[in-house]
């Protein structure tokens, strides 16, 4: 039981690491982004980390988005180099740039 407890608190302090990955993305790249459009780009990360292919209906449904508004987040986010577009997972796909 007690082993559990730390392996729970480990993972926290992975989760923490992560946001600052994501936090010296965003200032690296010096992107000024909206408050709102910050929110979601961590909530993206949050939820699809640096490994995760996702797409633009994983994105309308995390973020409660239209398909037009969905698109336009990830063409914001390609052309910011934060995301890249991936290969061998159909058309459309993307994952967090390292």
């Amino acid at each position: 039981m007690n082993e559990e407890k730390v392996d729970i608190g480990d993972t926290k302090v992975d989760i923490q690491d992560k946001k600052v990955d994501i936090e010296s993305v965003l200032s690296e790249k010096g992107s000024d982004f909206s408050v709102k459009t910050t929110v979601h780009i961590h909530r993206l990360f949050e939820k699809f980390d640096f490994d995760e292919v996702f797409g633009r209906s994983a994105v309308m449904e995390l973020l409660e988005l239209k398909g037009s508004g969905a698109s336009k987040l990830l063409s914001n986010l390609v052309q910011a180099d934060i995301i890249e577009p991936v290969s061998g997972h159909g058309k459309g796909k993307y994952k967090f740039k390292k």
